[in-house]
């Protein structure tokens, strides 16, 4: 994933957006799911634990290159009794971010159910995020820093960072980075779609089944155009 400073980070009230994409963050209870949410958009960090029941919405902007990106970010409870409540938010998931406490060895081993989830009830294209939360509390470690790193490998995830949600150690740069993930999907997709049409009309037709359509929820300024002509 690249480092350079190609990014601008806007406010949450910002409206004027190019791209927007939707954000499912996942784990069990506890591991700072909400937490991790708010700091980041909000600057806010709240030492009371109060579980989430069923899910709160965040937005999140940011402009890279020259796009404005807007995520929409469903951050969802971890408690076993509300899980069929975010059954519906999978399918239109662009990204799914897998949050675990590195000083919670039981949530690192739910991963691997909340993956099978995410990958049967979602899209196949979903793009994957690792988490690992409360790194301020390193000195009750569980699950090391190598340990998640061949989860990461293993499984296939995009991007693994540890963050503090206390802290803000990292926070806004899972979204960040989930903005740069997102835009440069499409911006691939668009350069396929552009060489598939230079070949012929049935290239076209066979690759627009492939277009994962579910994963890029609006682009404004098509939008905006296709209504200027109506």
């Amino acid at each position: 994933m690249s480092e350079e400073n190609d990014y601008e980070v806007l406010g949450e009230d910002f409206q004027n957006h190019d791209l927007s994409f939707k954000i499912i963050v996942i784990g069990d209870s506890g591991v700072g799911k909400s937490s991790l949410t708010t700091k980041a958009t909000k600057d806010y960090f709240e030492n009371y634990y109060s579980p989430t029941v069923g899910f709160e919405f965040y937005t999140f902007n940011v402009r890279i290159n020259d796009k404005n990106i807007r995520l929409q970010i469903w951050d969802t409870c971890g408690q076993e009794v509300y899980r069929s409540l975010i059954n519906g938010f999978y399918r239109s998931a662009s990204l799914a971010i897998l949050v675990y406490s590195i000083e919670n060895q039981k949530s690192f081993n739910s991963l691997e159910s909340w993956l099978n989830e995410i990958r049967t009830k979602g899209n196949p294209n979903v793009k994957l995020f690792l988490i690992g939360n409360k790194i301020d509390l390193k000195e009750k470690r569980k699950v090391s820093e190598e340990q998640a790193k061949k989860f990461q490998i293993d499984y296939g995830f995009d991007l693994f960072l540890e963050t503090s949600a206390k802290t803000g150690y990292n926070t806004q740069k899972i979204f960040i980075e989930a903005a740069r993930t997102l835009y440069e999907q499409n911006l691939n997709y668009k350069e396929r779609i552009s060489n598939a049409s230079r070949d012929s009309n049935q290239a076209i037709i066979g690759f627009s089944q492939e277009h994962p359509t579910n994963l890029i929820v609006e682009e404004e300024n098509d939008k905006k155009s296709k209504k200027c002509c109506l």
